[in-house]
């Protein structure tokens, strides 16, 4: 059994919480996730590591309710358990197979929208650490949803955060912001964004005319994390991938976002998952490759 140590309302319907998982924070790194189970008969749920403290023990994971699993979960009190906090699993951020030396060399921007924050933050933790600067800019809906503002301003070099209505800071979307940036004449050598696949998508499209490298977490469209279910089977240019054994980290610029947000809806249902299997024949399951140690 895993020990929740903290639990706390980030925001509506957005939560954090500290889990004792020794062996999972010893091991994770930035970008990977876990996958928790709250009992025998609960749902997989894989989550993107937001935080972890090697001496304490503890892994931090923020998630928002979004269906019946998500809200039980948020039921769990400080002393409550999970029955299994599986991980790290996928593939670490690239950035953490880089040199300081060549990292202190890059102007990197890294962009989050909503629950996004939370896989955002401990990449730009990591080279806060390592002495590198890095922009942020965070965006949400209106003021009251943003997120982890505080700890992202302790670890960036410049804070950004934009909201849709107005509200606060930049008003407008996260991509109206990076071309603002730009044209106030920031230079970025590197792009890492993370939100809803929708927001990927388009700050993809903008990184691209301005030719900046980009990178996308593809975890939102992760549903058994282990590669054996076909839920986050994608095109990433000529090949196919799987966000949860290969990624969840991509190219931004030859992710095929169209074809993942159609894939998406179709698997929502039994039919659709059917139907996909039959067409992508030994395709659909991506196998497991880069199971961690946990649970």
């Amino acid at each position: 059994m895993f020990q929740i140590v903290k639990c706390k309302l980030l925001a509506d319907k957005i939560y954090l919480m500290d889990v004792k998982a020794p062996r999972v924070a010893k091991r994770c790194l930035p970008g990977q996730f876990v996958i928790v189970k709250m009992d025998e008969k609960g749902e997989r749920i894989p989550l993107t590591i937001c935080d972890y403290d090697r001496e304490k023990e503890t892994v931090t994971i923020v998630f928002q309710i979004a269906g019946a699993s998500t809200y039980k979960m948020s039921q769990l009190k400080e002393g409550d358990s999970f029955q299994d906090f599986v991980g790290p699993l996928g593939r670490a951020s690239e950035l953490c197979e880089e040199s300081i030396e060549s990292l202190k060399q890059k102007k990197i921007l890294f962009v989050a929208g909503g629950v996004g924050a939370a896989p955002v933050y401990p990449q730009v933790k990591y080279l806060h650490g390592l002495g590198v600067d890095a922009d942020v800019i965070c965006g949400s809906k209106t003021k009251d949803l943003l997120i982890l503002e505080e700890e992202m301003r302790a670890v960036s070099a410049n804070y950004y955060p934009c909201t849709d209505d107005g509200s606060y800071g930049h008003a407008g979307l996260v991509t109206g912001k990076i071309e603002a940036l730009v044209n106030e004449g920031k230079q970025y050598d590197l792009v890492v964004a993370i939100g809803p696949v929708i927001m990927m998508k388009f700050v993809s499209l903008v990184t691209k005319k301005l030719g900046i490298k980009t990178i996308v977490s593809m975890n939102p469209i992760m549903v058994d994390g282990t590669g054996m279910c076909g839920a986050c089977r994608l095109q990433v240019g000529n090949e196919v991938k799987f966000a949860c054994v290969d990624g969840p980290e991509f190219d931004g610029h030859l992710v095929d976002f169209d074809q993942a947000m159609a894939r998406q809806r179709i698997y929502k249902t039994l039919e659709g998952r059917a139907m996909l299997k039959e067409i992508e024949g030994e395709t659909h399951h991506g196998g497991c490759g880069h199971c961690g140690g946990e649970h």
